[in-house]
């Protein structure tokens, strides 16, 4: 399992990038919205959906969530 945050502040394409814990990407503390723990970034990019439905696993540290 592993924490998972989505970014409040959406990139210039208008997705909200989803990230690990311990991603060198996450964005700063004011920046970010705790989504929870998942065995895996699908989970965690479900539940951002339901906040941001552009959200988008980063292509740094979830790879296989990344879709843009």
């Amino acid at each position: 399992m592993a924490s998972y945050y989505v970014n409040r502040r959406a990139q210039l394409n208008g997705d909200h990038e989803v990230h690990k814990v311990d991603c060198r990407y996450l964005p700063d503390p004011k920046n970010r919205e705790y989504l929870g723990d998942f065995p895996s970034c699908h989970g965690a990019v479900k539940r951002a959906k339901e906040i941001y439905p552009t959200a988008d696993g980063c292509a740094i540290c979830s790879p296989e969530c990344h879709t843009r």
